[in-house]
């Protein structure tokens, strides 16, 4: 879906766009009314200082917004301009005339003026196309199509069969590196396996609630669906990068993975660079995990205590290794503690070494 590729501002901008014209929103009514009525429309969401300068004939309305008042105006020629708030009907039979230096891809009359105006004013504008039966969006440099929600639909239903696939090989992967965290075998191939696969999931998240924004009413059982499929996987990031930046000093971070493509994503030694283990990377080196996610795990720990564990042990290992009296020698852990502690991590290596067996 293309709206999932956009920068994140832009991202944003359209969704929000999308779901003031979801089913079940009045302005949708409006543009459904107008689809079956087979006369098609121009329609300006804002009415600027631009939108006046490009603007002649037509005539001044200011009523309120009604999706049947939509439907009638767009019997009309011209243009429908309405507030930036979306409650009034400003102007109706509008000439539209943007800088025609504006370039478009467009071939139809009213997809070039939709598209030079929505480039030139930043407003969002849609169309809506008799002979095509289509309703399009029009927003800075983007057009996207308002489908039907059959359409959608059956688009979400793929993605979350997909969401499913991966949300169980990340839990898989997971494992896998909590196994080899025990086993201090971890290789900067392992960490990026998991960034990687949380990077796909989260891609696959954000399409389908794009698809519930776009469904509007229609989206409901979507949105149960989806929630069904949540696992929290929140905190897993900034964990990951914690234990696994090369230097405290160092640009490591899973966001970064957010400006690779697709192709890009899927290759191990483009992941590991991005995340900021080095220009030239053996993904067979060996890393050492400090221990945050582990330590995070243990139950009825609070989390200040754990970074000072970390802290004074230094990585993983030296804590696993560490014995009850030692443990006592970290701030605020007593003899009780430090044998909760010390069961909490024997129950994670114990943990680790079945699923290794599995």
């Amino acid at each position: 879906m293309e709206v999932a590729e956009s920068d994140g501002g832009g991202r944003a901008t359209l969704l929000d766009e999308l779901r003031t014209l979801a089913p079940g929103t009045p302005m949708r009514d409006g543009l459904e009314r107008i689809l079956r009525g087979r006369t098609g429309a121009l329609i300006v969401l804002g009415d600027t200082d631009v939108i006046t300068e490009v603007s002649t004939g037509g005539f001044a309305l200011d009523v309120p917004f009604t999706p049947t008042a939509l439907r009638e105006l767009a019997k009309m020629d011209g243009a429908i301009v309405l507030s930036e708030d979306r409650e009034r009907i400003v102007r109706a039979g509008v000439h539209l005339m943007p800088d025609r230096s504006i370039e478009t891809s467009e071939t139809g009359t009213r997809h070039r003026t939709a598209e030079r105006v929505a480039r030139q004013s930043g407003l969002p504008v849609v169309t809506v196309s008799a002979s095509m039966a289509t309703i399009s969006l029009f927003l800075a440099d983007q057009r996207y199509l308002l489908e039907q929600s059959g359409q959608i639909l059956s688009r979400a239903e793929q993605a979350l069969q997909t969401l499913e696939r991966y949300r169980g090989r990340l839990t898989q992967v997971i494992a896998r590196l909590s196994s080899l965290e025990v086993q201090d075998a971890v290789t900067i191939r392992d960490v990026a396996l998991v960034a990687q696969r949380l990077e796909m999931v989260a891609r696959l998240e954000e399409e389908i609630e794009s698809y519930v924004l776009e469904l509007g009413t229609d989206g409901r059982l979507l949105t149960l669906q989806l929630s069904e499929l949540a696992v929290d996987f929140a905190r897993l990031p900034d964990l990951l990068e914690r234990d696994y930046r090369p230097h405290e000093d160092d640009d490591f971070s899973l966001a970064h993975l957010r400006r690779l493509t697709t192709p890009q994503l899927v290759e191990p030694a483009v992941v590991a660079r991005t995340l900021g283990f080095g220009p030239v990377i053996n993904l067979d080196a060996r890393v050492v995990s400090r221990g945050f996610r582990q330590v995070a795990q243990i139950s009825r720990l609070p989390a200040a205590l754990g970074v000072r564990l970390i802290e004074h042990f230094g990585n993983l290992q030296a804590l696993f290794g560490a014995s009850i009296a030692e443990l006592q020698d970290v701030d605020g852990v007593g003899e009780s503690r430090a044998r909760v502690i010390r069961d909490g991590l024997l129950r994670l290596a114990d943990a680790a070494y079945s699923d290794r067996l599995d």
